[in-house]
């Protein structure tokens, strides 16, 4: 993960951070905890302008080997033979070094300009403003295929005419107004990773076009010990978020694939799921209040309480809203203690319809762990060739371990399907949880593969996420993507999409 960066704290004693119930959520500035982001205001210094991450953190080929580089995850600085292997079977491709990735245009599309709205924003002395190209450029997409191609070909014709940079509630409340007054496109941007096309600029847009970059909100405005709760700016990036709260014992547990750079205002907006969704909840369940920035006035639920049954939620009617509405400045949201116990563990199972069955049986007792994601035999032999390169002797015992599967399991590794699991709680809960785990698994003829295989795939979520930007420059077509089906469907939804998929390759 990414090197840890030092929380900016105040003297306040921690008791004068939670306000009284149902007060405003502006509270003194004095009393709030600005944090130390990972991800600098000029995001091109440290994430990549035309695609997926850190600089840093890349695949990439050598002597005819993929490797990755970086070292903000485990796989960083790690030859990658059995990846390139499998690589050149399944696409028939010699990995090409040669190939150059993007430059930087040296022109961008000229700014639409709107010389009244330009003017009073200058007016407004405690938000900075760019017109650079540079700026405007990489906040006018997000993270889709589509998004990525276009920059890489430099397709896109509208980008936004300038990028605003608010610190507060009240900075965003001054420029909705503004951009209202002058009949200028505002685009509430977080993290960058909209997979949904909500940040990427209409093309055919003839207004000026501004982006508002939610980076400098990121302020902690109060925790509450008592009640478990805590408010956060929109602005915060998961990994910060769950660092500072880390530091006080604390946890949201929201943890989606893209945690390490989406924004807390980016969950609402897109109503994010996490991977610990089965212990934390979805972002629906973890938001107490939401306060959105409207043209018409700020929105927002005066009550704190844990539920409320009388007229319509308000805050549901921000979730998924993806910045079409407002733009969310403000959430406060459930915090829970550390869990005492962390645990990986994996399964693996004689092939996917017995895998399926687990999960159904799993989900209909409701015991699920914090984690529990299946794996068909095409994903489980895909993370198997990134496994780095090993000792004769860590060799020697994978053989063992293969030997074990296939002769003594009886096991096709042509059909074998693994899980990952994660276990969060005290000690005896995580004790009593892997055992009605394993009882389930037994019935369906699945056994334990591991802890460490379990962490290994858990941790693998964020570097697979890399792998795209590296098929694009190899010149192969890659994406991911989900959706919700039946119980009674779900084997036949994925024969069905392989089939179609392998059916439009040439």
């Amino acid at each position: 993960m990414a090197a840890k960066r030092n929380t900016v704290t105040t003297d306040v004693p921690e008791s004068s951070v939670a306000p009284a119930e149902g007060t405003a959520l502006t509270l003194d500035p004095r009393l709030s905890l600005r944090v130390d982001s990972v991800i600098p205001k000029k995001r091109h210094e440290a994430l990549k302008w035309f695609g997926w991450g850190y600089n840093d953190s890349q695949f990439y080929g050598q002597n005819g080997i993929i490797c990755f580089r970086g070292d903000k995850y485990p796989l960083g600085g790690c030859e990658l033979p059995s990846f390139t292997k499998w690589v050149e079977k399944k696409f028939e491709l010699t990995v090409d070094p040669r190939k150059p990735y993007p430059q930087l245009p040296q022109t961008y599309p000229r700014p639409v300009e709107n010389a009244p709205f330009l003017s009073e924003l200058r007016g407004i002395t405690k938000v900075e403003h760019s017109l650079e190209g540079i700026d405007r450029l990489i906040r006018c997409h997000g993270q889709t295929l589509n998004d990525i191609y276009s920059l890489w070909h430099n397709k896109f014709q509208r980008i936004p005419d300038v990028v605003v940079w608010p610190r507060s509630h009240e900075d965003v409340v001054q420029l909705v107004q503004l951009a209202h007054k002058h009949n200028v496109m505002m685009v509430p941007y977080g993290g960058g990773t909209s997979v949904s096309g909500a940040i990427t600029c209409p093309q055919e847009e003839k207004r000026t076009i501004c982006a508002l970059d939610t980076s400098q909100m990121n302020r902690l405005l109060w925790l509450n010990r008592k009640n478990l709760t805590v408010c956060f700016e929109a602005g915060i990036v998961g990994q910060d978020l769950e660092r500072v709260l880390r530091e006080q014992g604390l946890t949201v547990g929201h943890e989606p694939d893209s945690y390490e750079f989406s924004t807390l205002g980016g969950w609402v907006a897109t109503r994010a799921s996490g991977m610990k969704k089965n212990v934390y909840g979805n972002i629906e369940d973890l938001v107490v209040r939401v306060r959105m920035v409207t043209p018409s006035g700020t929105l927002e639920r005066e009550c704190s309480a844990p539920r409320v049954s009388c007229g319509p939620d308000f805050n549901h009617v921000i979730l998924g809203s993806e910045g079409t509405l407002g733009v969310i400045t403000e959430v406060v949201l459930k915090v829970r203690p550390l869990p005492a116990v962390k645990r990986y563990g994996s399964l693996a199972f004689p092939n996917f319809e017995q895998g399926v069955l687990f999960m159904r049986e799993v989900a209909l007792r409701r015991c699920q762990p914090a984690s529990v994601r299946l794996m068909d035999n095409e994903q489980f032999m895909f993370g198997q060739a990134l496994k780095p390169e090993k000792s004769w002797w860590a060799s020697l015992v994978d053989g063992l371990k293969q030997r074990y599967v296939t002769a003594w399991k009886g096991i096709d590794l042509s059909e074998i399907c693994a899980a990952t699991l994660l276990f969060e709680g005290d000690l005896k809960d995580v004790q009593r949880q892997e055992s009605i785990i394993y009882e389930i698994a037994a019935k369906f003829k699945g056994f334990p593969a591991g802890g460490q295989n379990g962490e290994r795939g858990y941790i693998l979520t964020f570097v697979i996420a890399y792998i795209r930007d590296f098929g694009l420059h190899q010149g192969i077509v890659a994406e991911s993507f989900e959706t919700s089906v039946p119980w009674d469907r779900c084997s036949l939804l994925c024969r069905s999409v392989k089939q179609r998929v392998v059916s439009t390759l040439p």
